[in-house]
């Protein structure tokens, strides 16, 4: 399980950067502006979870998070209450459809994945008996940094009447369909006064079904 916090230095390289554009974050929009949204009315927050899922959404990031079976989420909280609400002991899990929860990457569970990945793609057989030849990945460190610098969930409060949004990673290497009935659960989100809020679970099949009318 993930507590938000500060992202330290990614020591990592490894293949196929995106295309260049000025990498900023989307466009903040209350929560009840996506499809896979819940909403806890007599708490006053509503939570959504919008999965960038193509390589037309992702373009957003330097690198190529799904090509190395890297899911990011984007989470956005809005406090629509006169108090803020405190996620600094929050939980933000990747419920699978079997109830496998996975936690949100940590850094260095980011470099371990893609590394692994990248010496597996960059094998070379040659004929027998020499063994396969490595090729070191393209990419740069700085790009990583620069990404979970940018684009990483980071707001530990919501004021009232205020909307914040950014980016999870999730591991789904292993998972043919990822987000077909996962859902993005939330715990200990806490009130101005310290009391727990009650969870959230934001199914995918919501954004799922949304995309899928939206090309009909």
């Amino acid at each position: 399980m993930k507590t938000l916090r500060g992202i330290p230095l990614l020591m990592l390289w490894f293949a196929l950067p995106l295309a260049a554009n000025d990498r900023t974050p989307p466009t903040v929009q209350p929560a009840t502006s996506f499809p896979a949204v819940e909403v806890h009315t007599d708490e006053h927050v509503a939570i959504a979870a919008e999965p960038y899922d193509t390589k037309e959404k992702e373009s957003i990031f330097r690198v190529d998070y799904l090509s190395h079976d890297v899911m990011p989420i984007r989470l956005i909280v809005t406090n629509q209450g006169d108090r803020p609400i405190s996620l600094a002991d929050a939980r933000i899990l990747f419920e699978t459809a079997d109830g496998d929860r996975i936690r949100a990457a940590e850094p260095d569970d980011v470099e371990r994945m893609m590394t692994r990945k990248e010496r597996e793609g960059s094998r070379i057989p040659l004929p027998a008996p020499l063994p396969p030849l490595h090729v070191k990945p393209k990419g740069s460190i700085q790009e990583i940094e620069d990404d979970f610098n940018t684009f990483e969930y980071s707001a530990l409060a919501v004021e009232p009447h205020t909307t914040r949004a950014g980016f999870l990673f999730y591991d789904v290497s292993g998972l043919k369909d990822p987000l077909v009935g996962a859902k993005l659960y939330l715990h200990d989100l806490r009130d101005a006064d310290g009391k727990q809020l009650f969870y959230f679970e934001i199914p995918f099949d919501k954004y799922l079904r949304s995309k899928s009318n939206q090309m009909n």
